[in-house]
């Protein structure tokens, strides 16, 4: 029995999940579809504005048949009435009354026709003991005892009526009119049964109704080819916009007639056509803009060349010049070459990104060890700056597809980063790995970031504080570089970070070349740090 009733439920349950997942689609497809909407609105209002109506419609039906039963009733109350008064108008002896009350009630029955029209049901007041005469086994009781009041207290000439069940011996009850009156002595009472005009007026609601039932469909049917004509312009033309937006700017909607929504056609088409203008002006531009970059930092590594070689004379016999302003001079000039000389290396860097024209050297390499090299390589400046690294490294080696030189170039760029801006606090260096990806993050703590600044930091050339000087003499494009390589990669290259609690960069790269980045092994939020913004969390380098 218990197993019945867990199967029992078990099945009950799968029965609500569907109910609930087809109500969730249905559901879903009405927000998605404005003729659904506009149709579906349209049926409930014509179906409700159709109800009244015919609710209405069948009140008017069923009072003007009622009123007109009634005045046939009461003119055949009053010849039955003017009958009794003529027929029993002398007062009879006690032994033929009977006789002469069941002789009047017989021609009065006779008048209704073969078909029985109505009954009818006469009594003598002064005959408290006897109920009266009733023709086709019609019981007395079918006259209600409210309407035998009123008619007994009322005046003569006065006529009642009221709605009853007319019971019969041997044959069910039906609905009816009973109306009455009273003439001296005598109350007479005229029955009319009701079943055709209640099967008349069955038929006419149930007509009505079907006549509504269609109207409405119909109604809809309407508002769905109304709305289809304007719903099918606006789909074609969210179609349109979203090629568009895709980077199709051929793209134009047919423009047809000259109402609203030929005008909607013109005005995107016209959009669209200025649209295209501007984005190829801006290629264009964007185009001439590389190019200048790129010939302009070919063409001053001849002259840079020669400043250089120069520069090294000056600077090797800086210290037999006589004057030291002069040997200073040198030292400068010998500074200021290798900072030009590193910005023209990251503007190449740099133009070859824009032109589409960097390519992957990849080749398997342990992260470690990657690691371990770029720390050697500003080891130095740690030392300088009063900073310690800090390592926080996995026993087995984390192997993936990278270029060694580009991943080298990013771990150095966020070491002098962190360097730069750790106010000589320790840097703590993580490296983490899973089935797909692996993961560095550098740990500063440092002034740290304000909010928004976690891409911003990513901008060319930006700075957090611009009345900060750069002392480890960078470019400025460190990090946009950095950027572009780890999208070279497929990887995502983070920022996160508060005021006063320092920052963290996380590089997260795939296992393999070329493979989908779904997760980073390492988060990107250090323990104990507060959660970024939503707008930044998680955000993909270059989204």
């Amino acid at each position: 029995m218990n197993r019945v009733k867990r199967v029992a439920r078990r099945g009950l349950g799968t029965g609500r999940r569907v109910l609930r997942g087809a109500v969730r689609r249905a559901y879903a497809r009405w927000r998605r579809s404005i003729q659904l909407r506009v149709v579906t609105s349209t049926l409930c209002i014509s179906a409700i504005v159709v109800a009244i109506l015919g609710l209405f419609l069948m009140q008017q039906i069923t009072t003007a048949l009622m009123d007109g039963k009634i005045k046939a009733a009461q003119l055949q109350l009053n010849e039955g009435l003017g009958a009794v008064e003529r027929d029993l108008g002398s007062p009879p002896s006690s032994a033929d009354a009977d006789r002469r009350l069941e002789s009047v009630l017989n021609g009065l029955k006779s008048r209704s026709g073969p078909s029985g029209l109505y009954e009818v049901y006469i009594r003598d007041v002064r005959e408290p003991y006897f109920d009266g005469f009733a023709t086709n086994e019609l019981r007395q009781e079918s006259v209600p005892q409210r309407l035998r009041d009123e008619v007994a207290k009322g005046p003569p000439g006065t006529r009642n009526h009221t709605f009853g069940r007319l019971s019969y011996i041997g044959r069910p009850s039906e609905p009816g009119l009973i109306v009455g009156g009273k003439a001296g002595q005598y109350e007479l009472y005229y029955l009319f049964p009701l079943s055709e005009e209640q099967s008349t007026l069955t038929i006419t609601g149930r007509s009505l109704a079907a006549v509504g039932a269609v109207l409405v469909l119909l109604l809809a049917a309407i508002a769905s080819l109304v709305t289809r004509q304007v719903v099918i312009p606006v789909r074609l033309a969210a179609q349109g916009a979203q090629r568009l937006a895709a980077g199709r700017l051929e793209e134009r909607m047919r423009v047809r007639g000259e109402d609203d929504l030929a005008r909607l056609a013109r005005s995107f088409n016209e959009m669209a056509a200025n649209l295209q203008d501007k984005i190829v002006e801006l290629e264009d531009l964007s185009q001439v803009q590389r190019q200048f970059v790129s010939d302009v930092s070919h063409e001053l590594r001849t002259p840079l060349t020669t400043i250089r070689i120069a520069a090294d004379m000056l600077y090797e016999y800086r210290d037999t010049f006589s004057d030291p302003a002069v040997g200073r001079s040198a030292e400068l000039l010998q500074s200021q070459l290798e900072r030009f000389e590193s910005l023209l290396a990251d503007l190449l860097e740099i133009s070859r990104h824009d032109a589409g024209a960097a390519t992957l050297d990849a080749e398997s390499l342990d992260m470690r060890d990657l690691v371990l090299r770029a720390v050697g390589d500003i080891q130095g400046l740690a030392e300088r700056k009063g900073s310690k690294v800090v390592f926080q490294l996995p026993g087995e080696p984390c192997m993936a597809e990278v270029d060694r030189r580009r991943v080298e170039r990013i771990l150095r760029n966020l070491l002098v980063n962190a360097v730069e801006h750790g106010e000589g606090e320790d840097i703590v260096v993580s490296v983490g790995a899973d089935r797909d990806a692996v993961a560095v993050t550098v740990r500063d703590h440092g002034v740290g970031l304000k909010p928004g600044e976690s891409q911003m930091v990513f901008d060319r050339f930006w700075r957090a504080d611009p009345a900060r000087a750069r002392t480890t003499g960078g470019t400025g494009l460190g990090l946009s570089i950095s950027r572009e390589d780890a999208q070279l990669h497929g990887g995502w290259l983070q920022a996160w970070g508060e005021p006063g609690q320092g920052s963290q960069f996380r590089l997260s790269l795939p296992r393999v070349a070329g493979a989908e980045l779904r997760g980073s092994p390492l988060p990107l939020v250090p323990p104990g740090g507060d959660s970024p913004p939503p707008l930044f969390a998680e955000l993909e380098a270059g989204d």
